[in-house]
């Protein structure tokens, strides 16, 4: 989970340098963007029924092998034809690899199952923090991303090595069918929680892959593009940092105000904070570091509503999966294509669009409905 927080948030930090490296516009970066999550979406479908039928530790060895060949293939690409291809390998080894840490979880530690899924996402908080400042440290020293890479793929082959050893049987995950998505798509209810999250994770995910090069295209008092580069390397730390903390806090926070209200609060808190920030950032860029807080508490709290609107809660997670992966992809391809035609400001500002549907969808979350 480390390693998977680490990859995910120095995505944007990596395409900044790669997008000048290997020749890409900010429409192949956004279509870039959108093919990562569209392996990641298959993956997250796929990996249930592998699962399934072959058992946890092939899931994970699946996961492995691909986001190795991913790491060690982006790593070599020269062209754009081929860093799409092997970061789309990378997007389906995540994917594989998300699934199968969340079917582990209930399968092996049944009696501490809450604690091991804070453990975790905490992994996954400390991997967002600590990978871009590790990944702004070797650019301080003319160290490319592709070395980076490649030490990661080093990591990740000492998993595949470890899992090769282990006896694991098998654990049984939640296959969700047709029958179980059409039954549950019929729910208005449902529904509304599933698009609720995927316009969260189109915000989140826009920001984090789009905010380097954002930074980098304004005039900041004569700042260097390795200045600017390095400030938003640390901008996206302090952001992991307090959503992380949000994360943490956030049981304590939807226990005090309720779910719906703690949803309500803090949509409109994102987006008050997102449209902020946006006005600061020539002055006070380190102010998104809250809306990383006000982002925090949304996912898991959702989620945990759209568990108690049905009992089939294998489906619902599998769609909020599917969500993620859909919602990632829509913010790639909207705020790439955007940022081409208009320019990275304007592209950069579809994120509040984002943030503004899901705070005023937010009232609607929780209500009772009839099936449609």
């Amino acid at each position: 989970m480390l390693l998977l927080g680490g990859i995910q948030n120095t995505k944007g930090l990596i395409l900044e340098r790669v997008q000048h490296d290997i020749s890409l516009n900010l429409g192949q970066v956004g279509t870039l963007v959108a093919v990562f999550q569209i392996g990641f979406l298959v993956a997250s479908l796929l990996a249930g029924y592998l699962t399934d039928r072959q058992g946890i530790k092939a899931t994970m060895m699946a996961g492995s092998l691909m986001m190795a060949a991913g790491l060690v293939g982006t790593s070599a690409a020269t062209v754009p034809l081929w860093f799409f291809g092997f970061y789309l390998v990378i997007g389906l080894g995540i994917g594989a690899m998300l699934v199968a840490i969340v079917t582990i979880i209930p399968t092996f530690y049944r009696e501490r199952a809450a604690f091991m899924f804070n453990v975790s996402n905490a992994m996954f908080g400390v991997g967002m923090i600590v990978m871009p400042l590790v990944l702004q440290a070797l650019f301080t020293r003319q160290i490319s991303w592709r070395m980076f890479y490649l030490g990661l793929s080093v990591v990740v082959a000492l998993i595949i090595a470890v899992l090769g050893l282990l006896k694991v049987s098998r654990g049984a995950s939640v296959e969700v069918t047709i029958r179980d998505l059409i039954s549950v798509m019929t729910r208005a209810d449902l529904a509304l929680v599933v698009l609720f999250l995927l316009f969260y994770v189109a915000g989140e995910a826009s920001f984090l892959n789009f905010f380097p090069i954002f930074y980098s295209a304004i005039d900041i008092d004569g700042a260097s593009i390795d200045q600017k580069a390095a400030t938003a390397a640390y901008v996206i730390s302090s952001f992991a940092f307090l959503f992380t903390i949000g994360r943490f806090v956030g049981g304590f926070i939807t226990n005090r105000l309720g779910e719906r209200t703690t949803l309500v609060v803090f949509s409109f808190f994102a987006l008050v904070s997102m449209i902020a920030d946006r006005l600061l950032v020539a002055r006070a860029v380190y102010t998104f570091m809250i809306f990383g807080f006000a982002l925090s508490v949304l996912f898991p709290t959702a989620s945990a509503v759209a568990s108690k609107l049905t009992s089939r809660s294998g489906s619902v997670m599998g769609l909020i999966y599917v969500a993620s992966g859909l919602g990632g992809a829509l913010a790639g391809y909207v705020v790439g294509q955007v940022s081409g035609a208009f320019g990275i400001s304007v592209g950069f500002d579809v994120i509040i669009g984002f943030i503004a549907i899901v705070a005023f969808m937010s009232p609607l979350i929780g209500r009772t409905s009839p099936a449609i």
